[in-house]
């Protein structure tokens, strides 16, 4: 039965307990449902809850559990000889057998104990799949029916329903502060380990970056060079262009929108503005290698000067236009907020339109539109998919928009495709330039919601 399968089976039998329980409420109350506590639904709610909560949860613990409990089955199975390899080794091993045991095609195995691992992995999971379904839909049938015998007319099913939801509300908010908490912590350890390797002036300061590390001492270039400042330069260069392009026409059009279109007008153009956030960033990608960056450097042939295929203006401009509508929408949004007040005073002072605007709206707003262009500062320079495909992977110390740069999340990754050992100043160099990211985009999302929140404080 695959796992799609069983939680299909587990919500349709919650939605046919859920009936049952409304049914028995209904005849308890003898046709009268003013004699119930609760309305017939919650009781329907408290059956299906008492069904569907315990059958989830033995599926969450069997999805956290299954990987760890089978990989110790397997690694067991194997003849001492394999399990005494280095732990680099061994972990190489067992994603060979989960990826085969995955696929079911064991042609490309590695070796015979390989291929032999991989079919006990994949048998082990069958049979602990299929003993975790028929556990999963016992439990679901055994508390729907505990529930059943439990409905009588005063019963609080109502409050039981919403102190679930409540709870229920309650770890979902405590789960996102742990992962918070997790990807920081995270990312603080290894760029810990990163930097007792390398010391934090050269990373921070350093004006060379070239991560590979030789496999041999006696090679060029062994040590590696972990100057990011090259990156963080990179990145302000796309970003600043980026929003160069996307400051002055998302406000304009948010001005346009806001203070001239008339309403029919605003009700198109509008949603097709924002069409432009719905588009994935890979098509934008995609547009940037295949159309703008071409353009561009056709554009500079015939000029007669150099603009690379991979330049920071193709990626910057493709970049701002994804960004307009960031901040075409929030600067409308602010824009729209201020009091008509303001405007009536204005008008009524004798100033013209555009006279409003500039001197009254403006000046009103600028806070929001303040925090709306550092929201989307912080997009930019968090950006990944489109600088991945447009960027260049070397990294130039240039102010020149038509040379070739890269960014920090094209070299994070960069350095962390494929499979990669954790020991080496070489991959752990993608998480301190993660780290890097986390704390300069933070700051700005932190000095946007102070602009903001002072905004609102004002207004409201």
């Amino acid at each position: 039965m695959p796992f799609i399968t069983l939680l299909a089976t587990l919500l349709a039998l919650s939605a046919i307990l859920y009936q049952l329980g409304k049914g028995r409420a209904l005849r308890l109350s003898g046709g009268r449902p003013g004699v119930l506590h609760s309305l017939p639904t919650y009781y329907g709610s408290y059956v299906a809850l008492w069904c569907a909560l315990p059958a989830f949860l033995l599926v969450a613990v069997w999805i956290i559990i299954e990987p760890m409990a089978l990989q110790a089955l397997v690694l067991n199975s194997l003849p001492e000889t394999v399990r005494q390899l280095p732990l680099a080794r061994l972990s190489l091993i067992t994603n060979e057998m989960r990826q085969l045991a995955a696929s079911g095609d064991y042609r490309f195995a590695s070796s015979p104990e390989a291929r032999a691992a991989a079919e006990h992995y994949r048998d082990l999971h069958q049979i602990g799949f299929a003993a975790m379904a028929v556990l999963v839909l016992t439990a679901g049938i055994f508390g729907g029916r505990f529930a059943l015998g439990r409905i009588r007319p005063a019963l609080r099913a109502r409050n039981r329903v919403e102190q679930a939801i409540l709870f229920f509300l309650f770890v979902s908010s405590t789960l996102a502060i742990f992962t918070t908490i997790g990807i920081v912590l995270s990312l603080l350890f290894e760029s810990l380990r990163f930097f007792s390797m390398v010391p934090v002036s050269d990373f921070l300061f350093g004006l060379s970056w070239s991560p590979q590390m030789a496999m041999r001492t006696d090679q060029v270039g062994s040590s590696g060079a972990f100057g990011a400042v090259p990156l963080f330069a990179g990145t302000l260069l796309i970003s600043l262009i980026a929003m160069v392009v996307a400051v002055p026409t998302g406000l304009l059009s948010a001005i346009y929108m806001a203070e001239y279109a008339n309403p029919r007008f605003r009700a198109v153009a509008k949603p097709l503005i924002e069409v432009l956030a719905g588009i994935p960033t890979v098509v934008y990608g995609f547009f940037a290698v295949v159309t703008v960056a071409p353009f561009l450097r056709d554009l500079g042939n015939q000029l007669h000067f150099s603009v690379s295929s991979e330049s920071a203006l193709a990626t910057g401009i493709v970049m701002g236009v994804m960004i307009i509508p960031f901040i075409s929408s929030l600067s409308d949004d602010v824009i729209c907020d201020v009091p008509d007040a303001l405007r009536h005073g204005a008008y009524g002072l004798g100033a013209t339109r555009s006279e409003t605007i500039r001197q009254v709206v403006l000046p009103a707003a600028l806070p929001g539109i303040v925090g709306g262009i550092l929201l989307a500062v912080s997009r930019a320079i968090g950006e990944t998919m489109i600088v991945v495909m447009a960027a260049g992977l070397s990294a130039h110390l240039t102010a020149n928009p038509f040379a070739s740069v890269t960014t920090v999340t094209v070299q994070v990754v960069t350095l962390l495709v494929g499979d990669q050992e954790f020991d080496s100043p070489k991959t752990l160099s993608a998480f301190a330039l993660g780290l890097v990211l986390f704390v300069v985009t933070l700051a700005l999302n932190v000095v946007a919601l102070k602009v903001v929140r002072k905004y609102r404080e004002r207004y409201e």
